[in-house]
C-alpha cells in the first residue's frame, strides 16, 4: 500500500507559458484543461475512489459529527413518537408497533457508539452513516410486511419516513453513488407501501412518486455541492495554489499521520532547492519563474508517483520529497536521477531562448527512533552544504 495518496487539486492549472513553448509540451490547452477540470470535480463527487486518504480522513471527521447530531435526534424522537402512536393507532396495530420501535432506539444507539468511535476510521463512519439511513427504513419496511394489507391504512403518521430519510441525504457529504444507493432504497420502500395499501399506478401514488424523485434530485445536488465546497475548503488549506503539491502543513500532518499507521516504516526524505532562483526571476521575469516553479512541481509528481511517495512545496524554491522504505543507497540514486532529469529539461523563456536550471538536494533517512523535525533539520543541513559546495549536486550522509 502506498505511503501517501497522492492527489494534485483539480483546480490547478498551469500559469502562463513562455513565448515559444506549446500547450502539446506541457499539457492541454485552455479548453482541454477546463473539461479536465470540470470532468476531476465530478468524478470526485460521483464516488470515493479518487479521495486521497487525507481528504478521507478530514471527511471522516465531517460526517461523524453530522452522524452524531442526527443520530441523537433520531433517538430522542423514537421514543417520543410513541405518544403519537398511543392517541392515533388501534391497539392492535400498537402492540408490535411498540417493540420495533424499541429495537430501532437500541440499533440508533449502537450507531451513535459506533460514530463517535470512528475517529480517524473511514469505513466506520461510513458505516454508521448508512445505519442512520438503514434502520428506520427497515423498521418502516417491516411495519409494512407485517400488518394485512387492508389494514395499511393504519400505520397513521408514517408515510414520510422515505421522505424525511431522502431529505436527510443532503445533510451529509454523501459521494452521489452513495445518496443515488439510498435514494433507490427508498423509491422501492415507497413502492411496497404504494402496493400494500392499494395505490401503486394510481394518481395518488404517482403524486408520492414524484414528490420523492424531486426530493432525491435535490438531495444529490445538494450532495455535489456540499462535497465539491468540502473539497475546495480541503485543498485550499492543504495544497499549494500554484503547484498544487502539498503545502508545508499538510505535510507536516501527512508525516504525523504515517507514523502513527506504521511507526517502523523507514522514510526517505529529499530537500531541493533550484539553484539561483532569484536570479531567474530577475533575468526572466516573475511569470516565467512561477512557470518554472510550476514545471518542477510536475516533474517531482511523476517521480513520486510510482514510488508511493509524496512531493510538497515547502516554502518558495525549496520542495520536499518523501519515499517509503528509501534506503540511503536507494536515495541518493533517485536523487542523483532527479537532479539530471532537472539539468537536461528544456524551458523557453519569453523571447524564446533556452533556459537550463539545476537543482540541489540534501537527503536524510527518518527512522523510527527520529522525530520529523530532526530528519528535516538533517536534510535542510545538507541542502545547504550542497549549495555551499557549489550547487548542483546531491549532499547524502
Amino acid at each position: 500500500m502506498p505511503f501517501f495518496s497522492w492527489s494534485r487539486s483539480s483546480s490547478d492549472s498551469p500559469p502562463p507559458l513562455a513565448s515559444g513553448e506549446s500547450d502539446a509540451a506541457h499539457g492541454a490547452g485552455p479548453w482541454q484543461e477546463a473539461a479536465k477540470r470540470s470532468a476531476s470535480a465530478l468524478g470526485d463527487t460521483l464516488h470515493a475512489g479518487h479521495h486521497t486518504r487525507d481528504f478521507s480522513l478530514a471527511r471522516t471527521e465531517y460526517l461523524r459529527n453530522r452522524i452524531l447530531v442526527c443520530g441523537v435526534i433520531f433517538a430522542l424522537l423514537t421514543p417520543l413518537w410513541l405518544i403519537v402512536d398511543t392517541l392515533l393507532l388501534p391497539a392492535s396495530t400498537l402492540a408490535f408497533i411498540m417493540p420495533g420501535r424499541f429495537f430501532l432506539l437500541g440499533g440508533l444507539i449502537a450507531t451513535l457508539f459506533l460514530a463517535y468511535h470512528a475517529k480517524g476510521r473511514p469505513m466506520r463512519a461510513r458505516l454508521a452513516a448508512g445505519l442512520l439511513i438503514a434502520l428506520p427504513a427497515a423498521f418502516y419496511g417491516l411495519m409494512l410486511l407485517s400488518l394485512p394489507p387492508g389494514q395499511v391504512h393504519l400505520l397513521v403518521g408514517y408515510s414520510f419516513i422515505p421522505y424525511l430519510l431522502v431529505a436527510v441525504l443532503s445533510i451529509f457529504p454523501f459521494t452521489l453513488s452513495e445518496s443515488l444507493l439510498a435514494g433507490l432504497v427508498m423509491l422501492a420502500l415507497e413502492w411496497l407501501a404504494q402496493e400494500r395499501a392499494g395505490i401503486w399506478l394510481t394518481p395518488a401514488g404517482w403524486q408520492g412518486l414524484w414528490l420523492l424523485g424531486v426530493l432525491l434530485a435535490i438531495s444529490l445536488t445538494a450532495n455535489h455541492f456540499h462535497l465539491s465546497l468540502l473539497l475546495r475548503l480541503y485543498r485550499q488549506a492543504t495544497h499549494d495554489p500554484l503547484t498544487g503539491l502539498f503545502n508545508r502543513r499538510a505535510l507536516h500532518q501527512a508525516l504525523r499521520q504515517s507514523r502513527e499507521r506504521n511507526p517502523k516504516q523507514i522514510l526517505g526524505v529529499m530537500m531541493l532547492d533550484i539553484d539561483h532562483f532569484k536570479r531567474l526571476n530577475d533575468d526572466h521575469g516573475h511569470a516565467f519563474g512561477d512557470h518554472v516553479l510550476w514545471r518542477m512541481a510536475r516533474q517531482l509528481e511523476d517521480t513520486v508517483r510510482p514510488l508511493g511517495g509524496v512531493a510538497a512545496r515547502y516554502g518558495g524554491e525549496e520542495f520536499l520529497l518523501v519515499l517509503p522504505g528509501a534506503q540511503p543507497d536507494l536515495l541518493a540514486r533517485q536523487a542523483e536521477n532527479l537532479r539530471r532529469q532537472i539539468e537536461h529539461m528544456r524551458l523557453l523563456d519569453y523571447d524564446g531562448q533556452p533556459v537550463s536550471i539545476t537543482i540541489s538536494l540534501g537527503l536524510a533517512a527518518l527512522r523510527p527512533d527520529e522525530t520529523v523535525e530532526q530528519a528535516l533539520r538533517q536534510a535542510d543541513a545538507r541542502l545547504y552544504r550542497a549549495k555551499a559546495a557549489g550547487r548542483n549536486q546531491v549532499m547524502a550522509a
